[in-house]
């Protein structure tokens, strides 16, 4: 069973307000909110750019029977699919921003990578570490000693 938050509402509140929450961040690339919410959007955001990168007759049903607009879900089939095709997930990003002066909610702008007016730039892929064959213990063992740096010795002379 997934774990989701329930933000304190009613079920039919709380998907509707998820919904057109989602399909606005499409939308509009950019939306600030509270933290939470901003948690839970950031999951079925991805989700629906998941959906656009399918492609299928299938994908783009059930994509539309959650986010709102035939505009929203033309730009997650086309535009947002074709940012997001050599990408394997981590479509948004979340930056918190401040404390809400009513209630001191802590807010977050939510917001789409790799695209024109963001706020943070996202970071370069990291490379990763060439691939190391599994050795023996003893090869191992000798191969550290040899790779190790001299011991100095401490010397009690002060040099002036």
């Amino acid at each position: 069973m997934t774990k989701f938050r329930k933000l304190n509402r009613p079920t039919g509140h709380r998907m509707s307000m998820l919904r057109t929450m989602v399909s606005q961040l499409v939308k509009h690339e950019r939306v600030e909110t509270t933290v939470a919410k901003a948690k839970e959007i950031r999951r079925l955001a991805d989700n629906m750019v998941q959906l656009g990168k399918e492609g299928s007759l299938c994908a783009a049903r059930r994509a539309a029977a959650f986010v709102r607009g035939d505009d929203v879900i033309h730009k997650l089939f086309t535009e947002l699919a074709y940012r997001y095709k050599d990408r394997a997930g981590g479509y948004t990003r979340l930056l918190r921003t401040r404390i809400r002066v009513g209630d001191a909610a802590p807010m977050a702008y939510i917001e789409f990578v790799d695209r024109e007016n963001e706020l943070r730039q996202s970071k370069p892929p990291t490379p990763q570490p060439p691939q190391r064959l599994a050795l023996d213990p003893w090869t191992r063992s000798r191969l550290t000693r040899q790779y190790a740096p001299p011991k100095e010795e401490k010397s009690s002379d002060p040099e002036i």
